[in-house]
Parts: C-alpha cells; sequence; structure tokens
C-alpha cells in the first residue's frame, strides 16, 4: 500500500458518512466528490513583455506541484493589440492524489496567511455545484520566495464537485476544510 493524502483518507472515511447523513443519500456513489482543481492566472501585460508568462508558469508550477502551462488567445483583438494564438494566461488542472495534497496545503498553511483573515465569500457557488474561488496575491503560498516576486499578481481557482445543487457542494467543501465565512 502506497502513500495516500491526508483529505483523500478524510474524504473516505469522516465526509461520505457526514454528507449521507446530511442529505440521506441511498448510495454512497450520490455523494458528491471532488473532480477537479483549476488554478489559473490571466497575465494581460504579457502582450508587451513575454518574460511575463514564464515567471508565470514558473510560480503556478510551485504552487500546484505540476507543471503548468500557457493558454492561447483564440482572437485578434486590435484595441489591446493582441493576435490569435499569443500567450495571455496560464493554467494548470490537479487531479487525483496532487489535487488533495493542493486543497490541504491551501487549507492548512496558504489561506491562514492572508492578512485580515476571517473567512471566504459562500458567493463564488456557479449553480451547479462548482465554486471559484479568487485570490489577489500569490505569496500567500510558502512556495513563493517573496524576494525573487517581480509582481504581485493574483490567481482563480476552481473547485469542480460533482454535487448537483450548490447546497451539497457547499457542504462538501466545508467537510474538507474550506473556512466559509458565517453570514
Amino acid at each position: 500500500m502506497g502513500y495516500s493524502p491526508r483529505l483523500k483518507e478524510e474524504y473516505k472515511g469522516r465526509v461520505i458518512k457526514a454528507l449521507t447523513e446530511e442529505f440521506g443519500y441511498k448510495n454512497v456513489m450520490q455523494v458528491p466528490k471532488l473532480q477537479k482543481i483549476v488554478i489559473s492566472r490571466g497575465v494581460g501585460a504579457a502582450v508587451a513583455d513575454k518574460k511575463l508568462i514564464d515567471y508565470s508558469v514558473d510560480e503556478i508550477s510551485r504552487i500546484a506541484g505540476q507543471k503548468a502551462i500557457a493558454t492561447m488567445s483564440k482572437k485578434d483583438v486590435a484595441s489591446f493589440k493582441l493576435r490569435k494564438g499569443m500567450p495571455i494566461g496560464v493554467k494548470v488542472t490537479l487531479r487525483g492524489e496532487r489535487m488533495y495534497e493542493f486543497l490541504d496545503r491551501l487549507v492548512t498553511s496558504s489561506l491562514p496567511r492572508v492578512r485580515d483573515f476571517n473567512g471566504i465569500k459562500a458567493n463564488g457557488f456557479d449553480g451547479r455545484g462548482n465554486y471559484n474561488l479568487g485570490i489577489t496575491e500569490q505569496i500567500i503560498f510558502p512556495e513563493i520566495d517573496i524576494d525573487k516576486v517581480n509582481k504581485i499578481q493574483g490567481m482563480d481557482i476552481t473547485f469542480v464537485t460533482t454535487a448537483e445543487t450548490d447546497k451539497e457542494a457547499k457542504a462538501l467543501l466545508t467537510e474538507l476544510g474550506l473556512p466559509f465565512k458565517k453570514n
């Protein structure tokens, strides 16, 4: 038996039981689960400076623990001096063990480092059981060396779940440790 992330074991043990009691699922396969986490960043200034994409790919790769890729523009926009196929963003998709490892690091070490932190907003759900979280500074992650940062940038983190409703998704993410604000 190899290594298994702490949150994955917690999901199998405690979270499935808690969600089944709360929502009355008849089958274990009905219990919502986390499918993937997508970390993305738009780098609009990369139109003028191509090195910004390389910095962003390096930073997001360090944060995620997996190689990030540059996203390309899909069409020309003359007012932004943007051509089709130019790199304008960075993204990485985490699944499986890396996804649980990232979520564990986010909840236990990164979010507590946010200044004046009192929980994340609960209005980031999309109606289909997915949650979007915006982070304004990449320096909250311990993997980032603050001395080597050339520009403070944010990122978007999307949690994709198999939940049918936002209520189920919020219950799942709360059980996995995301600290939502109390209304």
